[in-house]
């Protein structure tokens, strides 16, 4: 009779992408589980701020960038649904496994900097282009919009949610408490959301708003995803291209470098 084997470790290779995957698996079940707050609810939110603005401003802009202001307005909207969620899920993730004390969960299996951040971030990924996909197959009901080109509308969908899914989890590492994390949002990621020309033309700023208005990432963010739908751009495609690209890149590596020396996640 063959004695057994005793235990021994698991050989991952290069890569561990059975750890990635698990991980991946969980966070996109965070918000899954929870549909009617992560998928219904910007639905709701955003078809008000379509009915409020549509309302408060339909007939004094009836057309911006060669279509009704309704078209317009549409894609910037979805957008902004995207990438708010997509924030949410990564900082969540990371801040609520850092208060209730399971972040070791995360932190003990062997998964590398690397892939730590593929995985969280992939899971905010996956929740913005979720919500994405709710939010524009309702508008679609009731909106006349079509696609003018559909690369513009992946690239910018999937790195705008790549961006801010980075910057969850940057801000999910540094904060502390829940307050640090509503700082954030408040102070940063709504005022340059709402200054993006989500629901303006920035072609219509006059002097050095204008160039203000350029500095802003989220404005290619809008920019870009909007020219998908309606053919029209407010700033240069190929400027936002690079700029998005440069971003995500500096971002990951920011990432990669706090995960790698366990700032304010390792005793």
């Amino acid at each position: 009779m063959l004695a057994p084997t005793p235990p021994s470790p698991r050989p991952f290779g290069a890569f561990n992408w059975l750890g990635l995957w698990t991980l991946y698996l969980k966070e996109v079940r965070r918000f899954v589980k929870v549909a009617t707050q992560t998928l219904l609810a910007p639905v709701v939110t955003t078809l008000l701020f379509l009915a409020i603005f549509t309302l408060a401003l339909g007939r004094a802009v009836e057309t911006v960038g060669g279509v009704s202001f309704v078209q317009f307005l549409a894609p910037g909207l979805v957008m902004m649904a995207m990438v708010q969620n997509a924030f949410a899920n990564t900082s969540s993730s990371l801040l609520i496994s850092k208060v209730q004390g399971n972040i070791v969960d995360v932190l003990m299996p062997p998964l590398s900097p690397g892939e730590l951040t593929l995985g969280i971030a992939g899971g905010g990924v996956s929740r913005g282009l979720a919500v994405g996909i709710t939010v524009g197959l309702v508008m679609w009901m009731i909106i006349p919009m079509r696609m003018h080109a559909p690369f513009f509308v992946l690239f910018h969908a999937v790195a705008a949610c790549l961006l801010l899914s980075l910057l969850g989890i940057i801000g999910g590492i540094w904060a502390e408490k829940f307050d640090h994390m509503a700082a954030m949002t408040n102070f940063v990621i709504t005022p340059l959301a709402f200054l993006s020309g989500t629901f303006y033309s920035v072609e219509r700023l006059p002097g050095i708003w204008h160039t203000i208005a350029h500095l802003n990432p989220f404005f290619y963010m809008i920019d870009g995803f909007r020219y998908g739908f309606i053919g029209h751009a407010d700033g240069s495609l190929t400027a936002g291209l690079l700029v998005l690209t440069g971003i995500n890149l500096a971002m990951w590596w920011v990432v990669y470098r706090m995960f790698a020396a366990g700032y304010k996640l390792k005793a």
